[in-house]
């Protein structure tokens, strides 16, 4: 009886099997740039973008600080002689431009902010809770209008303005920058009231709040990182807007800052001491309010990508 032999099995491996071909040249050519080359690019880069959105920065605290004439001679180096002339002549100016455009970019960006938020928050909360199709084709609209530039429609706002009386007044103004900016703030908010649990709503309603009360004491609270957001980008908007404040208010019926900054340039010749300070004090608020509200600016962005 003839007994087969089974032949003998191949040694189980558990580690990667090597493989037979050796890397080539330009395998190794590209392992070395991705793991020594890379790690230096992306500095080098990060550091040239800093560069470049510091530039200004640097160029507006360096001459503020020097005398006009050394301002138009070498515009790039540091101030040798520090002073604070500049400043000095914007806050005591005789016509008092810098101080009366500040009041009335506070009073419109102030009363802007509050009147969109306001607005945007309760119009998002209940687009976001609406279940109906309506609500969706609402958002969709709203979203729309994000598309066509301000500039654009300036002209038939204008129209409806003086057919309504409120051309050149702060009201007219307050109403074309809702226009402008409640959609971001429906957008945003929206986003971020899909993340808020309904079982809260639903525990306040058994206690017996109403929507209402609902909204502003249990929903709204916790909209903080949204709120934050949106009143970054309005003031930012707002207090840097020229063409709109320029065309609406008109020059009888005061400026702001940015308009100030347009006023305090000379038809035949310029300060640019005094520009450069205008500059820098119109940017404090922007600069305050943005420090102020930093901690929740990145999460109220980020929150309503999560859910919804």
């Amino acid at each position: 009886m003839n007994l087969r032999t089974a032949p003998p099995k191949a040694p189980v491996t558990t580690g990667p099997v090597p493989s037979s071909t050796p890397p080539t040249p330009a395998r190794r050519k590209q392992r070395r740039w991705n793991d020594d080359r890379l790690p230096w690019l992306r500095p080098v880069l990060s550091l040239l973008c800093a560069t470049v959105y510091a530039t200004p920065l640097y160029l507006v605290v360096a001459n503020v600080l020097k005398p006009s004439a050394d301002i138009t001679a070498t515009p790039w180096t540091p101030p040798t002689h520090p002073t604070f002339e500049n400043l000095r002549k914007v806050l005591s100016g005789p016509d008092h431009l810098f101080w009366s455009g500040l009041l009335n970019s506070l009073q419109i960006t102030v009363i802007s902010m509050v009147a969109v938020t306001v607005t945007s928050a309760m119009l998002g909360y209940a687009i976001a809770r609406s279940r109906h199709i309506a609500a969706r084709a609402l958002l969709v609209f709203l979203l729309a209008g994000l598309m066509v530039p301000g500039v654009v429609i300036l002209n038939p706002l204008v129209q409806i303005l003086r057919d309504l009386g409120l051309m050149n007044t702060l009201p007219g103004l307050v109403l074309v920058s809702m226009g402008y900016y409640v959609p971001f703030g429906v957008f945003l908010f929206a986003g971020f009231v899909r993340t808020v649990p309904v079982e809260l709503e639903e525990a306040a309603a058994i206690d017996g709040a109403g929507r209402f009360r609902i909204f502003w004491s249990v929903v709204f609270p916790l909209l903080r990182p949204a709120t934050a957001s949106v009143l970054i980008f309005l003031g930012v908007y707002l207090w840097s807007d020229f063409l709109t404040p320029l065309i609406i208010l008109g020059p009888e019926n005061g400026t702001t800052v940015t308009v100030g900054v347009y006023r305090a340039v000379g038809m035949h010749s310029a300060d640019y001491g005094q520009l450069f300070a205008f500059m820098s004090l119109a940017s404090l608020p922007i600069l305050v309010l943005f420090l102020a509200f930093q901690r929740h600016f990145v999460k109220g962005l980020t929150g309503g990508a999560t859910k919804g």
